[in-house]
């Protein structure tokens, strides 16, 4: 490998702002930011959302019961399907005698 290429891979604390958990992986991340974890000086990233915050990894999740293209499309025509063409309405009636 040449040297200076390559950017420093070290610790970094990862930070979730939801919950405020905290933990310490690997990464090429630069940091403006440093913050003191444990007796070590770690650079500190801050992220939204991590595995301890999101729905999917919580359980929180939200199940949306979904229904067919067909259930749908019957439930938004429902209402314009009460009115028949009058081609539709001449051809069911009896003829008068």
């Amino acid at each position: 490998m040449k040297a200076g290429v390559h950017p420093e891979y070290r610790e970094v604390l990862f930070q979730d702002l939801q919950t405020g958990a905290k933990f310490i992986t690997r990464s090429t991340l630069n940091s403006r930011e440093s913050i003191e974890f444990e007796g070590k000086t770690y650079p500190l990233f801050k992220c939204d959302v991590t595995s301890e915050s999101h729905p999917f990894y919580t359980g929180a999740q939200t199940r949306i019961v979904e229904t067919g293209r067909v259930e749908k499309f019957r439930a938004r025509f429902a209402t314009t399907s009460a009115v028949k063409p009058a081609a539709v309405v001449a051809e069911t009636k009896p003829a008068a005698e």
